[in-house]
């Protein structure tokens, strides 16, 4: 029976072409959108974790209720004993101290008098330590447009739009002006090294990197830092494993009053990430959701179309002795093997395009230029095992839907008209 109900599907093109290309389109357009929102989402928490977050995050109690300002006179003080301590205690996990800073660079002419200055912010992360996995962290060996990374000390990395805005070329020296951990005035000299694009309008904007240990001498931060941030060894964060740890540390400091005191927060108990986490995992429900009753409709008005034109074919079989039940059954089994066929083509295309999607990228930069939210300006695809079955789940649910809502106009079918319409 099945084999015949398949042939049939093949042969009779006029009740199966037009399902065939709507669930093809409907299947593609899921595995595109599925690639290419999950694309964006994996490399917007990547970036967040590895440039702000970590996996998990240390400041004081004090750092933490401020820490949109970066105020590095509420930093960690005994950095170094206390991340000797987490790399004993966690060893899976890689234990880094920062420290973001807002500051003052100022460029001078060729009689030193100033020449263009503005704003930054600061990143101040390990750089010349054999081993430090920080440089790969931020990707800059591949967001380095000229110049080199920085290999001694009071060299910077500036970022692309502010070398552009103020005429910067590796080689040039600028004084940067802050305040100390202390609040006093203070300033140093550096040379740029190189100037990086990182494909963040959030970091592009206005950014300096140097070396940690730079920014303690410059800011006066002797074995302080302003964050630690942990990172899982494997690359992948994982929620349950990091609620562990941070309770684990935070019972350590629970009965302690000093707003000094370090705490430990996870990825997901950051600003904005849950919502972040949670946007990803429910977008693609939400556009199955969408496909699935869109198709349903459209199918359900091609099946009633067809169910017209098969009006007498079913009478006839009526007839002949065949159940309504049966003939319903039939008439989902048609719509199954419909939805495989139009899923497997339509699953095709969308792979193709979103391979293309995840080489090339749709470059959303211009979308992006006042934006504070750190993503990529490129946006990419990204193809994961689930892209392979995801379109199964609307293409062939929906004609499935569409079959059984338009068969239900069987039962309503009377063999006794069935002479009377032959006749005429």
């Amino acid at each position: 029976m099945i084999k015949f109900l398949f042939k049939g599907v093949i042969r009779d093109r006029g009740r199966s072409v037009l399902p065939i290309i709507v669930v093809s389109i409907g299947a593609m357009f899921t595995v595109i959108l599925h690639c290419w929102i999950n694309g964006i989402m994996v490399e917007s928490l990547t970036m967040n974790a590895n440039f702000n977050n970590g996996h998990v995050k240390i400041n004081t109690r004090a750092y933490a209720k401020e820490a949109s300002q970066m105020p590095i006179d509420l930093a960690i003080i005994g950095v170094n004993k206390l991340t000797k301590e987490l790399k004993l205690s966690n060893p899976d996990f890689d234990w880094v101290h920062r420290t973001r800073f807002g500051a003052l660079i100022d460029f001078p002419d060729s009689i030193g008098e100033t020449r263009a200055q503005g704003p930054v912010t600061g990143w101040a992360i390990d750089l010349f330590s054999s081993g430090s996995n920080e440089a790969d962290r931020f990707n800059i060996s591949e967001a380095l447009v000229s110049g080199k990374i920085p290999a001694k000390s009071s060299e910077a990395l500036l970022s692309i739009d502010l070398a552009q805005k103020f005429n910067i070329k590796p080689g040039e020296e600028f004084t940067l002006f802050g305040t100390s951990m202390d609040g006093s005035m203070v300033f140093r000299n550096f040379s740029v090294s190189g100037i990086v694009r990182f494909g963040s309008s959030a970091i592009d904007r206005g950014a300096i990197i140097i070396d940690i240990s730079d920014a303690q001498l410059a800011l006066q931060m002797e074995d302080a830092a302003s964050e630690i941030l942990g990172f899982f060894n494997t690359g992948k964060y994982n929620d349950e494993i990091a609620n562990n740890i941070a309770a684990s540390f935070n019972k350590k400091y629970a009965s302690s009053m000093d707003e000094f005191a370090p705490e430990m927060i996870t990825f997901k108990q950051q600003e904005g990430m849950a919502d972040l986490l949670n946007i990803s995992e429910t977008m693609s429900s939400i556009f199955i959701f969408v496909f699935v009753f869109a198709m349903s409709v459209v199918l359900w008005n091609a099946g009633l179309l067809g169910s017209l034109r098969r009006f007498n074919e079913f009478g006839v079989r009526l007839a002949l002795g065949e159940g309504k039940n049966h003939i319903y059954k039939t008439i989902i089994f048609e719509g199954v093997f419909v939805g495989l066929i139009g899923t497997m083509i339509g699953t095709a295309i969308g792979l193709l395009f979103s391979y293309i999607l995840q080489e090339k990228g749709l470059d959303i930069s211009g979308m992006m230029k006042n934006s504070t939210l750190m993503m990529p300006a490129v946006a990419r695809a990204s193809i994961t095992p689930s892209a392979i079955y995801i379109g199964f789940i609307p293409g062939v649910l929906s004609m499935v839907l569409g079959s059984a809502l338009a068969g239900i106009r069987i039962y309503k079918r009377k063999t006794a008209s069935l002479f009377k319409e032959l006749e005429v």
